[in-house]
């Protein structure tokens, strides 16, 4: 395992930046909160990334955990997500979630939705 990505069974990462974010976010929500992230239909690609607070896991989520952060990523959503890289970007543009997806065979230019 690398130093700067907590990497599960499904191949997917959590960034230490990402897993600083959600701790930061998650300390003004009730406690027990966790980061879903979830695809749906949608978006002017085809599926969106969604971002949600969740405070229940379901019995077939996958519980990715790192420094404190806890992602939930539902059954249905992890064919498109597996093997991607969950991460948080503060730069000139903004601040933001971006998840770089091996399976996604083109994306919007906002980052928020893809095809495959």
């Amino acid at each position: 395992m690398s130093t700067d990505l907590a990497i599960n069974r499904r191949g997917i990462e959590v960034t230490d930046q990402a897993a600083k974010r959600i701790v930061s976010v998650m300390a003004s929500e009730p406690p027990g909160s966790m980061l879903r992230v979830s695809v749906a239909g949608g978006g002017c690609s085809g599926f969106q990334y969604i971002f949600d607070v969740d405070r229940e896991k379901a019995p077939d989520d996958l519980v990715i955990e790192r420094d404190g952060a806890t992602v939930l990523i539902d059954e249905t959503s992890l064919d498109l997500l597996e093997g991607c890289t969950i991460d948080f970007i503060d730069d000139l543009v903004g601040q933001s979630f971006r998840i770089t997806n091996p399976n996604a065979s083109s994306s919007c230019g906002c980052g928020t939705s893809f095809a495959v």
